[in-house]
C-alpha cells in the first residue's frame, strides 16, 4: 500500500476557498501600497548565502535554508572538514546559497544592483514567501508571506508617519482592532550605555525582544547569561516596565536619559513621529513599549510592530528605520525605513474573527445547468455575454440530474442558477434561480446580466 504524502512541518497547503481570503488581504494591501504611491518590485526565492549571513544576528543565521550545490556538492571538499563536527563550516562548503529569510535584505541588494535605474528616493513594494526554519507553532510558520513596503534614499521622519498611517489604513480596511507599538533604536542604545554595557546592545536587544513570550524574568536570566552584571540587570528592569500615557513615557525616558546625546536623540525622533502621527489621526491604539526591539541588527532608528487586540497570536506587522544597510553591498550613507505585513498571522487573525466580506469567495455568481448538447450549446452562448459583461459564470460540464447540479452550486456558495430546458430554448429565455430564496424567474440574457451586475 503506498505510504500516505505529505508536507514539510510548518508549510500548508490552501484549498480554493482559503486562496480566496488569502487573495483578499494581498488586494486590500496590494491597494493600499499604491494609494501611498509605492512601486512594486520582485526578487528571487534564493539568494546567495554571502547576501544572507550576518545580517540577522546569530539567531536568524541559524535560521537560514540552506540549499547544495548542485551536482556533486562533496567535489573538492576537504574530508578532514567532512569528518569533523563543525556543521557551520562543512554548510559552507557545500551551500552557496539559500532561501531568503526576509524581504528586506534582498531589497537592499536590490537596490545596490540597480541603483542607476531607479529614481530616489525609491518606494517599493514586495508581496513573496520568505523561509525560516523555524520551530512551527500556532503563528510561526516555516513558509510564509511578507507584503513589504520601504522608502530608501530619504532620512525624514515623514516617512514614519506615512507608514503608521498605511498601517491604520491596512488594518482598517480588514476590520482589525491593533495595537501600533513604537520604540527606537537609539533609546535603546542609550539605556545600554546607561547601565555601563554600550558593547552588549546587540545581546540585550536580543533578550528584551522575547519578554512577551518568556516574561521578564526569563530575560533577566538570558541578559545574565550573556554577560550582562547583575547590578546592570537591576538598573534595566524598571526601565522596561516604564508605564502610564503616551506623554508620560516619553517624559520618563527624556528625564532618564537626559544627558545622554544617543538616547536624547531617539526621544526627540520618537516624539516627532508621534506628534505627526497625532496631527493626522490614528484609528489604531498607538503605544510606547520600550522593551520593544525587534531583534533584527540592522535597525537603528523608529521601531514599529502591530498587535491584534482580539487575538492572542505574536506581531502581525513589524518595521523600522535602518541607516546603513546597503553599506554592507558597497553602497554606504543610504537611509531607509520599512514595513512588514505578515499575511499568514493576519490571515490566521481574520479566520478567528470571522471577518471576511461574503464576497471574499471569489465563486462564480452563476451557474448554468446541462440538460443535453442543444441546451447546453444554448447556455454557453448566454454564458458568453454573461462573462462579455465582466460576470463569473460556469456551465456545469456533463448532463446531469437537476439534483447533482444543484449541489455543486450549493457547496460551491453559487448565489445564483441558470436554468435552460426545453420550454426556455423555445422561447429564448433563461430561467434565473435564487439559491437564498428559491425564487425562479423566467428572462432575457440582458435582464439577467442586470441582476447579477446589482
Amino acid at each position: 500500500m503506498a505510504q500516505k504524502p505529505s508536507i514539510p512541518k510548518g508549510t500548508r497547503d490552501f484549498t480554493p476557498v482559503e486562496m480566496a481570503r488569502r487573495n483578499y488581504i494581498f488586494d486590500t494591501i496590494r491597494d493600499v501600497f499604491h494609494l501611498y504611491g509605492f512601486q512594486q518590485i520582485e526578487t528571487p526565492a534564493m539568494e546567495n548565502l554571502s547576501t544572507l549571513m550576518g545580517k540577522y544576528g546569530e539567531e536568524g543565521d541559524k535560521l537560514l535554508f540552506r540549499i547544495l550545490n548542485s551536482g556533486d556538492f562533496l567535489r573538492g571538499v576537504d574530508s578532514g572538514i567532512l569528518d569533523g563536527e563543525n556543521c557551520q563550516r562543512i554548510a559552507s562548503c557545500i551551500c552557496e546559497k539559500g532561501l531568503r529569510y526576509d524581504l528586506t535584505v534582498p531589497f537592499a541588494r536590490f537596490v545596490v544592483i540597480h541603483r542607476n535605474e531607479l529614481q530616489f528616493p525609491f518606494k517599493r513594494f514586495q508581496i513573496q514567501p520568505v523561509w525560516r526554519a523555524d520551530r512551527p507553532q500556532k503563528g510561526r510558520y516555516r513558509e510564509f508571506y511578507q507584503c513589504d513596503a520601504d522608502v530608501i534614499g530619504s532620512d525624514s521622519l515623514l516617512n514614519e508617519v506615512e507608514l503608521l498611517q498605511l498601517i491604520d489604513e491596512v488594518f482598517s480596511r480588514l476590520g482589525i482592532r491593533v495595537a501600533i507599538k513604537l520604540n527606537n533604536r537609539k533609546i535603546l542604545a542609550g539605556i545600554a550605555e546607561l547601565i555601563g554595557f554600550p558593547d552588549k546592545i546587540v545581546d540585550i536587544t536580543v533578550a528584551i525582544d522575547k519578554i512577551d513570550k518568556i516574561g521578564l524574568d526569563k530575560v533577566n536570566e538570558e541578559l545574565l547569561e550573556r554577560g550582562i552584571s547583575s547590578d546592570a540587570v537591576a538598573k534595566l528592569s524598571p526601565i522596561l516596565l516604564i508605564n502610564g500615557t503616551l506623554e508620560e513615557r516619553l517624559q520618563q525616558l527624556a528625564s532618564l536619559l537626559a544627558g545622554n546625546e544617543t538616547g536624547n536623540k531617539g526621544v526627540d525622533e520618537l516624539r516627532e513621529v508621534i506628534d505627526g502621527v497625532a496631527a493626522l489621526g490614528l484609528r489604531a491604539e498607538l503605544e510606547l513599549d520600550v522593551s520593544l526591539a525587534r531583534g533584527l541588527n540592522y535597525y537603528t532608528g523608529t521601531i514599529i510592530e502591530v498587535k491584534a487586540l482580539d487575538v492572542e497570536i505574536g506581531s502581525i506587522t513589524g518595521g523600522g528605520r535602518y541607516d546603513n544597510l546597503t553599506g554592507i553591498f558597497g553602497m554606504p550613507g543610504v537611509s531607509g525605513v520599512g514595513i512588514s505585513f505578515g499575511a499568514d498571522r493576519i490571515y490566521d487573525v481574520l479566520n478567528t474573527l470571522d471577518l471576511y466580506p461574503k464576497d471574499a469567495l471569489a465563486a462564480p455568481k452563476v451557474m448554468f445547468t446541462n440538460f443535453g448538447d442543444k441546451e447546453a450549446a444554448a447556455s454557453m452562448k448566454m454564458m458568453s455575454a454573461i462573462r462579455k459583461a465582466g460576470i463569473p459564470a460556469e456551465i456545469f460540464p456533463d448532463c446531469a440530474k437537476m439534483k447533482k447540479q444543484m449541489t455543486r452550486a450549493n457547496m460551491l456558495s453559487i448565489p445564483y442558477v441558470a436554468i435552460v430546458g426545453e420550454t426556455e430554448l423555445e422561447q429564448g429565455f433563461v430561467t434565473l434561480k435564487d439559491m437564498k430564496t428559491g425564487e425562479q424567474r423566467l428572462l432575457t440574457v440582458d435582464e439577467v446580466i442586470e441582476i447579477l451586475k446589482q
